[in-house]
C-alpha cells in the first residue's frame, strides 16, 4: 500500500490525563489513511506504559523525552519524521467526531490553503460551545505602537443557536488544538518558532504563512473538541500545567512575539494567561466567596493570588 497522505502528530498540551481518551478518540473516528507520531513529553509513569503499549499494539512511533516539553518543541521533535504530505498537529486532550479528517485535506487539495483548521469546540461534544470557527488579527498605530488585537469568532455561542450558516472560508489564523499544514511549508519557512513556550504559536504561524503568500482555511465540515481543565486536577498533572502556564514562559512568549512582529499585546495579556493556572485554586476561590462574601475579590488579590504565584514559582523550579 502507498503510504498516507496525512501524519498526526500528537502532543502534550497542558496535562496528561485524558491521554486514553483522546487517543482511542482517533483510532475510533478516523477512516481516511494516516500515520501517528506520539510525542511523549514526560508523562506520569502510568501513562508511559499505557502509550507503550499502545505504540506496540496499534504501530504508531512513540518519541518519549524524560522532561516536560513547550508544545512548539514537541511538534518540532515529531514534525523531523513525518515524510507525508500533510501533518496535522493535534493536542493530547482533543476528542474528534467522525470523519473529522477527510474535510481538512479535501480543503487543502481544493483550496491549496497551506494551512487549514476544523470547527473547535469546547468541553464535552455534547455540549456543542464553540471555542472558535476561524479568527482574525487586527494591528493598529496607536500614538507610535502598534497594537494588537486577535479575536476568536463565535467564542463561547453554542452550535445549535448560531444562525450564521459556518462554511469553508479563509482566515487569519487557526488554533494547534488542531491543524493540518502541508508538510513543504516547513522547508520554506523553517520550523515552528520555539521561543513561543506558551502562548501567541498558532497566530503566529497564521501570520508566517500570510506574509509568504500562503492562505489559511477553516472548514467547520471538520469538527473537534478539546477538554477544558476542570477541578478537581489530577495531581500528576499539577506540575506540567503550572510550567506550561508559568509566569515565565507567558513573560518569555509575549516579549518574544511583540519584538518578532513589532507589535504590543495588551496589558492584560499576562493576567489572561495567568487564568489558565487558576483551575487548580477554583475551589478555594469558592470557599473564599462563601467564607467572606463581598469581601472575596480583596482576599484573593490580597493573600489568594500570590500564594498561587508563589507555589507556581516553586513548582516550575521543580519541573525545569
Amino acid at each position: 500500500m502507498a503510504d498516507p497522505q496525512v501524519t498526526i502528530v500528537v502532543v502534550p498540551r497542558e496535562r496528561f490525563s485524558y491521554t486514553e481518551r483522546s487517543l482511542e478518540s482517533i483510532y475510533e473516528h478516523t477512516t481516511f489513511p494516516f500515520s501517528l507520531i506520539y510525542v511523549d513529553g514526560g508523562s506520569p509513569a502510568r501513562i508511559k506504559r499505557y502509550l507503550q503499549a499502545e505504540a506496540q499494539r496499534k504501530g504508531f512511533q512513540l518519541i518519549r523525552t524524560n522532561h516536560y516539553l513547550p508544545p512548539n518543541k514537541a511538534r518540532n521533535i515529531g514534525l523531523r519524521h513525518v515524510k507525508s504530505k500533510y501533518v496535522v498537529f493535534i493536542d493530547n486532550d482533543v476528542l474528534v467526531t467522525p470523519g473529522w479528517l477527510e474535510p481538512l485535506v479535501q480543503c487543502a487539495e481544493e483550496t491549496g490553503a497551506w494551512v487549514v483548521g476544523p470547527l473547535y469546540l469546547e468541553g464535552e461534544l455534547s455540549a456543542q460551545v464553540i471555542h472558535m470557527a476561524g479568527g482574525t488579527v487586527e494591528i493598529k498605530d496607536e500614538q507610535g505602537q502598534r497594537k494588537f488585537m486577535a479575536k476568536m469568532r463565535l467564542l463561547g455561542k453554542r452550535l445549535p443557536e448560531v444562525t450564521v450558516p459556518l462554511k469553508r472560508e479563509q482566515t487569519d489564523y487557526v488554533e494547534f488544538h488542531c491543524m493540518l499544514v502541508q508538510r513543504d511549508v516547513f522547508e520554506r519557512l523553517g520550523p515552528l518558532d520555539e521561543k513561543l513556550f506558551s502562548t501567541r504559536e498558532h497566530i503566529d504561524v497564521g501570520m508566517t504563512v500570510r506574509q509568504a503568500g500562503g492562505t489559511v482555511y477553516i472548514e467547520p465540515a471538520s469538527v473537534i473538541a478539546f477538554l477544558v481543565p476542570e477541578p478537581p486536577i489530577a495531581l500528576s498533572d499539577v506540575p506540567f500545567l503550572m510550567l506550561r502556564w508559568s509566569e515565565a514562559w507567558n513573560q518569555a512568549s509575549v516579549e518574544h512575539f511583540q519584538k518578532k512582529w513589532d507589535v504590543r499585546l495588551h496589558d492584560k495579556q499576562l493576567a489572561i494567561l495567568r487564568h489558565h493556572r487558576h483551575v487548580l485554586i477554583a475551589p478555594l476561590r469558592r470557599l473564599t466567596n462563601r467564607v467572606f462574601g463581598w469581601r472575596a475579590d480583596k482576599i484573593e488579590r490580597t493573600y489568594v493570588y500570590p500564594l498561587e504565584k508563589a507555589l507556581n514559582r516553586l513548582l516550575i523550579r521543580k519541573a525545569e
